[in-house]
């Protein structure tokens, strides 16, 4: 077989492309020939088929058909082409017959790759052929008939992506497409909706979106859509009233059959017009790859047209619609548009459906608008919640329902709904099933979330629920379960008394080398026991207990979750008298000063190591130790203007029970109070008694100031208006003053029994720190020392001391 030279492959490919007219007849017979073979060779595999590649074209061969007789056709390619070897003759007619079957094959119906499927109206009495593609375009000049019949014609060519590349280089024809769209689509449906297809066709390519941009198809679409929503609002009002005037004259057959007849026109225009909306919406969607036709389309208002597309009731043309939503929620603009169109009721009514691509579709999107708080608390009102926790059951759909449900189930406001469904007796049956297997993320981490609220809790325990959890956690030494474990733990109630069982087994984590992350939910879940009747002095002694707390103090011991979750051990225990002492025997209390020292900045560190302060006041044996031989008032005194609401709160409590005790310590915390509340009107009498044009009244009869360089808190007499009353008196407006601010009066009002028996419900209903509006007659609030403070540092698993 003779080789073709590289020079002469180059000059023929030039000629080719270049389109020149000038090639020779011969030279053309060349190229055929030579492609023929390059094709030939491609089909047999022979390596120089990647060298002769570039010089291909597409080449027909109008004769093969089925009555074309194969063995006289490959002679006659043979004889013609020299670049054929004769020997290869067979080969030629084996190639030949290959592509009279494809092209046979070809017949079938060819779907793009977005797989639009055909709609009525597109049938045709004859094969269109890529040959007489001007006499279809001769076609689009004629009347609407003939142009939807043209159009119709291009459209079966189009529909072979074979074809597409071909009609590309037509320019003639899909100019004139685009022009026939742009002036006649409000003539005609069908023409609209025909023409349209041909360009989807091109779309589905993104080597072709260039050509569709610049007949500006997309635009156009946008407007047509538009307007056929609008004309669905008329044909929808027209209908209303046809059957408002039905129901008030049932009796008149007329305006029955008019509305009847009304409404078999409205089926058959809602067909064609869905076809045209699913057709142009699909284009849109491709088009939309380009993040920049994307931005056009969002400023031509693109998400309120999808949503006002929900309302319809077409499974495929919601499908395409709610694809093109989940592509474009991607963006926060978009997903706002979404929001104040209240795109999740509409699509709310979608859930359940039986349509499956809908249904999976539909939760993909909602998933992607979960992460939206306002979103979520959009699904919740929509009534979301139920219907997500029913299709749990669909194993085909469960993961996606998880993870909307694991979002919604973040805010505290929305997971007391939970309860009242069947989905947490589900996320139970799919815990016990797991087995000793690992468990999803999604599952685990959305039972976390659950068990943080108390009736959520609550259904969980029910049964044989705990048990199987700690079983669980315990044996296989799962964080994730043990952190569920934890939040159940953290709720008054029947739940707190079913951990009694599992004390032990949760004091014995701590004692061997476990993973740190692990021995913090244990730990975490043990400091939530507030149980009055559980042995707190027990469990330490029996499981060595003091020793790891005091070791686990020292800064750098541990990480600090560990650590702070110690202190929380700590202030839990001292709940009871014995564990109090033991505590202040081993030398925690000044572990805990040296802890408070590195950790000042921690305002959770701060807060509970303070809390451990206050619950020692409380017991006579620690309250010693406490005001005498540390220096913890020192540091509580620092602490009482923290810009922490809630450490102060704390201190402020705690001092008052240290003020009570000492009077010592009482004068300076009152002095420290006094000079806080009135720091500006001290500021104001420190600046007049060093001014020199004082007012008369800063100076004595003589002419001195009275200040000296005296304490200004000595002298009384400077603050209240002169008169009769004695030193008992004054100090009782000094009194009444302070108390104002919720300052205990230094006079022993108070006493820590006070504190214990309110404690204890010797004195009526006990409350909680400030702000849990429970106030004495001492405007004093009470305290109950059973409950944990919150702090500033975001949510905490444990119950909170303030409401």
């Amino acid at each position: 077989m003779e080789k073709l030279q590289a020079e002469d492959a180059r000059y023929l490919k030039r000629k080719v492309k270049g389109g020149s007219l000038d090639v020779h007849p011969t030279e053309k017979a060349l190229i055929v020939q030579y492609e023929l073979e390059a094709t030939i060779l491609g089909e047999m595999g022979d390596p120089m088929v990647g060298e002769r590649k570039e010089c291909q074209k597409i080449i027909r061969l109008k004769s093969l058909n089925a009555n074309t007789d194969i063995a006289t056709l490959a002679r006659k390619v043979v004889e013609e082409c020299r670049l054929i070897h004769p020997s290869k003759l067979p080969e030629v007619e084996q190639l030949l017959f290959y592509l009279l079957n494809r092209k046979k094959s070809d017949k079938r119906e060819k779907h793009s790759p977005r797989d639009l499927a055909p709609f009525e109206g597109m049938e045709l009495d004859e094969e269109a052929n890529i040959n007489r593609i001007d006499h279809y375009v001769e076609l689009l000049y004629e009347d609407i008939p003939e142009k939807v019949r043209g159009a119709t014609l291009i459209l079966h060519l189009a529909r072979n992506p074979d074809n597409l590349e071909e009609l590309l280089q037509n320019e003639t024809a899909l100019g004139a497409l685009a022009r026939v769209l742009r002036e006649d689509w409000k003539q005609s449906v069908d023409l609209a909706t025909t023409i349209i297809y041909v360009f989807f066709c091109f779309s589905s390519f993104s080597q072709f979106h260039g050509q569709v941009t610049h007949y500006k198809i997309g635009a156009l679409c946008m407007n047509i859509i538009e307007h056929e929503l609008k004309r669905y609002d008329l044909w929808q009002d027209e209908l209303q009233k046809k059957a408002a005037a039905c129901d008030n004259d049932h009796k008149n057959q007329n305006v029955k059959k008019e509305h009847e007849k009304a409404f078999k026109k409205y089926q058959g225009l809602l067909i064609k017009q869905e076809q045209l909306l699913q057709v142009a919406l699909h284009l849109l969607l491709n088009l939309a790859e380009d993040t920049r036709t994307e931005l056009k389309m969002r400023n031509k208002n693109i998400v309120h047209t999808l949503v006002k597309t929900l309302d319809r009731e077409d499974e495929e043309l919601l499908v395409l619609v709610v694809s093109f939503l989940k592509k474009l929620s991607i963006f926060l603009e978009n997903k706002n548009d979404m929001a104040e169109t209240y795109a999740v009721e509409k699509l709310a009514r979608l859930l359940p459906c039986k349509h499956e691509d809908l249904l999976n579709t539909t939760l993909r999107l909602l998933l992607n608008l979960s992460f939206d708080t306002g979103l979520r608390s959009q699904m919740v009102q929509a009534g979301l919640i139920p219907k997500l926790s029913a299709l749990l059951a669909d194993e085909s759909q469960r993961q996606l329902c998880m993870c909307i449900l694991y979002h919604i189930s973040v805010d505290d406001r929305f997971k007391s709904m939970f309860a009242y469904t069947d989905c947490i007796p589900q996320l139970m049956k799919m815990l016990f099933d797991c087995g000793e297997s690992p468990m999803d993320p999604e599952l685990i981490s959305f039972c976390i979330n659950l068990a943080a609220n108390k009736r959520n809790a609550q259904v969980i325990c029910e049964g044989n629920g705990l048990k199987m959890l700690m079983k669980r956690g315990l044996k296989l030494k799962d964080v994730l379960t043990m952190k569920m474990i934890r939040n159940v733990s953290q709720h008054d109630g029947p739940t707190k008394n079913l951990f009694i069982d599992y004390v032990g087994d949760l004091a014995a984590q701590t004692g061997v080398q476990e993973r740190e992350e692990y021995v913090i939910e244990c730990l975490g879940t043990l400091a939530n026991l507030t149980i009055p009747d559980l042995d707190w002095e027990l469990v330490l002694k029996e499981y060595n207990l003091v020793p790891f707390l005091k070791n686990h103090l020292k800064p750098g011991s541990a990480e600090d979750d560990l650590i702070l979750e110690v202190v929380i051990m700590i202030g839990t225990v001292s709940m009871d008298d014995s564990c109090a002492a033991m505590m202040a025997k081993s030398g925690i209390i000044s572990a805990l000063i040296e802890l408070l020292n590195s950790q000042q900045e921690d305002d959770e560190f701060v807060c509970q190591i303070v809390y451990v302060f206050y619950q020692m006041v409380f017991h006579q044996a620690t309250r010693d130790v406490i005001i005498k031989d540390t220096q913890a008032p020192a540091y509580l005194i620092d602490l009482m203007h923290d810009k922490n609401a809630e450490i102060r709160k704390v201190c402020d409590n705690t001092l008052d029970i240290i003020a009570e005790y000492d009077e010592e310590w009482g004068r300076k915390i009152q002095s420290e109070k006094f000079r806080w509340h009135n720091s500006q009107w001290l500021e104001m009498v420190d600046n007049r008694a060093m001014g020199d044009d004082g007012e008369p009244f800063m100076y004595g009869d003589d002419g001195e100031p009275f200040m000296h360089n005296g304490d200004i808190l000595e002298r009384p007499d400077l603050f209240y208006s002169a008169g009769t009353e004695g030193s008992r008196n004054t100090q009782q407006r000094l009194n009444l003053f302070y108390s104002a601010d919720g300052i205990i009066p230094a006079d022993s009002t108070i006493s820590p029994e006070f504190f214990i028996g309110y404690q204890n419900g010797d004195m009526g209903q006990a409350g909680g720190f400030p702000g849990s509006m429970n106030i004495d007659v001492f405007r004093q609030s009470t305290v109950t020392s059973g409950q944990r403070p919150a702090t500033a540092s975001g949510f905490r698993p444990e119950q909170f001391f303030y409401s």
